[in-house]
């Protein structure tokens, strides 16, 4: 009987595991076969061929050069706004956490709690409240917008990636650089950062997979002058997509995936030298 029970449960673990596997990756695995499909129509699989991968011919099934080009932009405009709100976001991120991690207690639960507000409200609700705010700042919306609300909402991911590397280091950390010859700069860049680098690197990365696939903030944010790519397929619903598109997101993917892989590979080599000496 007991016998029983335990290939039951074993079983049941490998299915519910297999379905869950099948449900979150499925999707990865049917759009990097569509990006492999010699044929315009997505329905049939003519034939295995790399050519959506090296040159994107057109967004829209046919020959539309004209959408062709607005892809193109349009992924220039998401790598641009991406990159650079990664990278200001991580900076502002870091300085933020720093910032309330000096706090006293009862100040530094108030601030992460101020914090966490963006993170739990609503993306469209965000989203309206930038356009609203950026309308009456700007003349136009477009790449200024877009970039900032960006920002705005990567920031509170970065503080809540750094904060707990924080709390594991030292407190008397910092003061002992100071009192062996660091200025206040030196030593938050030469013994902080360096205790705190996961976390940073953790928040960086999740700010740069969340800011890639936004839409519901684009959406509001940005114009149909500086569109990403998501505000684009979104505009060419219910119209057949060419397989460039699934090709752009093939290359994104694994492309994320060969950091993530790479990055741990070279923290386990390390862990493990340093195990040998």
């Amino acid at each position: 009987m007991n016998k029983t029970k335990k290939i039951c449960s074993i079983l049941f673990k490998v299915i519910f595991i297999g379905l869950a596997v099948i449900l979150i990756y499925m999707p990865i695995v049917v759009i990097a076969l569509q990006s492999f499909n010699g044929s315009k129509n997505n329905e049939i699989f003519t034939e295995f061929s790399f050519k959506w991968l090296i040159s994107p011919e057109t967004f829209l099934t046919g020959n539309d050069i004209q959408n062709a080009r607005d892809l193109q932009k349009a992924i220039l405009n998401t790598l641009t706004i991406t990159i650079l709100s990664t990278l200001i976001s991580t900076i502002l991120g870091v300085i933020f956490a720093l910032g309330i991690h000096s706090l006293s207690r009862k100040k530094r639960q108030r601030m992460i709690l101020l914090n966490n507000v963006p993170i739990i409200n609503a993306d469209i609700v965000t989203g309206v409240t930038l356009m609203i705010v950026f309308s009456i700042i700007f003349s136009e919306l477009g790449f200024m917008s877009l970039l900032l609300s960006h920002i705005f909402f990567c920031i509170p991911y970065v503080v809540l990636s750094v904060l707990p590397k924080l709390s594991e280091i030292d407190n008397n950390l910092y003061d002992a650089a100071v009192d062996l010859g660091c200025n206040p700069f030196q030593a938050i860049c030469k013994v902080i950062l360096p205790a705190i680098k996961s976390g940073i690197l953790m928040g960086m990365l999740l700010v740069f997979t969340m800011s890639i696939d936004d839409f519901t903030i684009s959406f509001f944010t940005g114009a149909r002058v500086f569109s990403n790519v998501s505000m684009i397929v979104y505009l060419r619903k219910g119209k057949a997509l060419s397989p460039s598109v699934y090709a752009y997101n093939t290359i994104l993917t694994f492309g994320i995936l060969f950091v993530l892989v790479g990055y741990n590979l070279y923290v386990h080599f390390k862990n493990k030298k340093k195990k040998l000496k």
